[in-house]
């Protein structure tokens, strides 16, 4: 995934949306799923998503009004965030970071018979 602009939180909790809705949703749309955790105004979900296009992370559609939908996938989206943090924090090794979040007892014994079972898998 090319590099895209830094997305604030406020701006991921619209991406997340899209990406539940996985279908393009007008700024209405969006501001009634983000009701539920949210209680923005309509402009500030406007400025929200308007961003997000001039960042080139949403496109959107003209019909009756305007549709909006990610130009990245979560997944995508997620392998480049990670990708990024490892380089910045931990100078792109990933078994650093690794043992960070096992040094001060972040992973539980779940999540390392999880990463056991995915390293397994694939090695």
């Amino acid at each position: 995934m090319e590099r895209k602009a830094s997305v604030s939180d406020a701006e991921l909790e619209i991406l997340e949306v899209l990406w539940e809705a996985e279908k393009p949703l007008n700024a209405a749309e969006i501001r009634s799923l983000l009701e539920r955790n949210k209680n923005w105004e309509r402009t500030t979900v406007l400025t929200l998503i308007q961003r997000l296009v001039k960042k080139g992370m949403l496109k959107q559609e003209k019909r009756e009004v305007y549709y909006y939908q990610p130009v990245v996938e979560r997944k995508a989206y997620v392998k480049e965030e990670t990708r990024s943090f490892v380089d910045r924090f931990f100078k792109g090794n990933a078994g650093t970071m690794a043992a960070a979040l096992m040094s001060d007892d972040s992973l539980t014994e779940e999540d390392i018979a999880s990463l056991r079972d995915f390293f397994n898998s694939r090695f």
